[in-house]
């Protein structure tokens, strides 16, 4: 891979501000990763009508065949969008996940079904290549801000996704939420080829043939062990298995990546301070949420008749009166960085979002019995949260060059996933030693298992804080002497 190290930029217009068609292409970019959001929302939402449906208990499969696409997809996505354009490769995948949702809408067995819910993983890259994609076309001045409400305006659907999904679920069907995402999937890839023009930036390289398989393969065993180990038993050989065939094979690529010319991921970028630390506070972040994100409506919709010291007896839909503050105040946070980051330091303002993270959970395990408490608690949370979802992807931006960012930014989505998939592990085997009652086919667990697992959620919080800290004060971008980019004429958003 060889880089040009010259003036050129990524901005095509750095001069340049607002306009109506960069507005539109924001707005757009927004709702595509709110399609993200809702995708996996709305399928747990399902789940009950669709296992029933297909008469089969393997539910799990639907949401870890979602996010083991997703995670094993990113490394290579990231690659070919430095390659041969961002855009390019957010509308393949942005069209790929609709023709999944296409074949989950039309499925007539359940592996049909995962296979279409395994296509529609493909919307998880989407969340990198999109800033990647805002940092080389939009204005320089506004990259910030963009980037900051693309990223955390996904906290808008926590507030409408149950009662969306409850509307299309039983009015039309468990299918209609599949053919809601064929819909919305594709009106937004042809807003994206109208609003948002394509990236100049080109990294001159070969594609890894020997590093992509490894690694792919290497993370697919990782995750699925870990998704199933509980059911499988974690010294059960098909859980060893998979743990030790996938620390192998990932072994053999970071063998493969010191000697090939082109790696899938330099791990001279992994080795800087700045990607290293940001991918493990970025993974914490993903971990402290999903954690805290999970126990919210175990806790919330479990009967207070039951005397478990917790339960707002509340159902799905009436659930929304807790994830409202939540989604609104990550939205803020959001907005906060691109206001403050040309003030406060970056580093600051994701080790305040994730030691804010630790509050609300700390706050979360003390007092989780009186509903405004919790309320604020959750806003709470949600504020940090979108101060950690709007800080890490402008950190990448300060620390690589345009060349390098697709791949870079793939590496922080790898970390994500691993975290949001042993997050809940860790929590339900918390829960699990804490069973209070089964009744009639559901589980309710002590005041003591709840509390715990909100403790899990601020540890880790509190692990992504240290990282952020130790985040070095001054950021100088990396750029590697060995590549080029090469640019092309492009209009850029701003221009039209």
């Amino acid at each position: 891979m060889r880089i040009d190290n010259s003036s050129d930029t990524a901005h095509d217009c750095d001069e340049g501000g607002w306009t109506p068609r960069l507005i539109c292409s924001l707005v757009t970019i927004v709702l595509l990763l709110e399609m993200l959001a809702v995708s996996y929302m709305m399928i747990s939402i399902a789940l009950p009508e669709i296992l029933a449906h297909y008469e089969t208990t393997q539910g799990a499969w639907l949401l870890t065949a979602f996010l083991l696409v997703g995670a094993i997809s990113c490394p290579l996505v990231g690659k070919l969008a430095d390659m041969h354009g961002k855009r390019r490769l957010l509308l393949a995948c942005t069209l790929i996940a609709a023709l999944g949702s296409l074949l989950s809408a039309l499925a007539t067995t359940y592996p049909m079904l995962i296979a279409g819910r395994a296509l529609t993983g493909l919307l998880t890259p989407c969340l990198f290549l999109s800033y990647s994609l805002i940092r080389d076309v939009y204005p320089k001045r506004t990259v910030p801000m963009a980037v900051s409400i693309a990223t955390s305006g996904m906290g808008v659907i926590t507030v409408l996704a149950p009662v969306l999904a409850g509307w299309l679920i039983d009015g039309f069907g468990y299918r209609s939420i599949f053919w809601f995402a064929v819909i919305g999937l594709t009106v937004l890839a042809g807003l994206i080829v109208l609003t948002t023009d394509e990236s100049s930036i080109r990294a001159h390289a070969r594609l890894d043939l020997i590093g992509a398989p490894l690694l792919s393969i290497g993370l697919a065993a990782i995750l699925v062990a870990i998704s199933f180990g509980s059911r499988w038993g974690w010294t059960a050989p098909s859980t060893l298995g998979c743990l030790i065939g996938g620390a192998v094979l990932l072994g053999c690529w970071i063998a493969s990546a010191r000697v090939v010319r082109d790696p899938l991921i330099d791990l001279r970028v992994l080795r800087r301070r700045t990607v290293a630390l940001t991918t493990v506070g970025a993974g914490a972040c993903y971990g402290a949420g999903t954690v805290f994100s999970l126990v919210l409506p175990l806790m919330c919709m479990t009967p207070s008749v039951l005397g478990l010291g917790y339960g707002f007896d509340v159902t799905a839909k009436g659930f929304a009166v807790f994830q409202a503050p939540f989604g609104a105040a990550t939205m803020l946070g959001g907005i906060l960085v691109g206001v403050l980051v040309r003030r406060v330091h970056l580093r600051q303002l994701m080790a305040a979002g994730l030691l804010i993270e630790t509050l609300a959970a700390l706050l979360s395990a003390g007092v989780h019995d009186h509903k405004i408490l919790l309320i604020v608690f959750i806003g709470l949370f949600g504020l940090g949260q979108g101060l950690i979802y709007a800080s890490i992807p402008n950190l990448i931006i300060a620390a690589v060059a345009p060349q390098l960012q697709a791949t870079s930014a793939s590496i922080v989505a790898v970390a994500q996933a691993l975290f949001a998939a042993i997050g809940p592990i860790l929590a339900f085997v918390l829960l699990n030693s804490h069973i209070a009652l089964a009744k009639e086919g559901e589980v309710f667990y002590t005041d003591r298992g709840i509390t715990l697992v909100f403790v899990l959620s601020a540890t880790v919080a509190l692990i992504g804080a240290v990282a952020a800290y130790a985040l070095p004060r001054s950021i100088r971008e990396l750029t590697l002497p060995d590549a080029d980019a090469r640019t092309s004429p492009t209009r850029s958003a701003a221009n039209a």
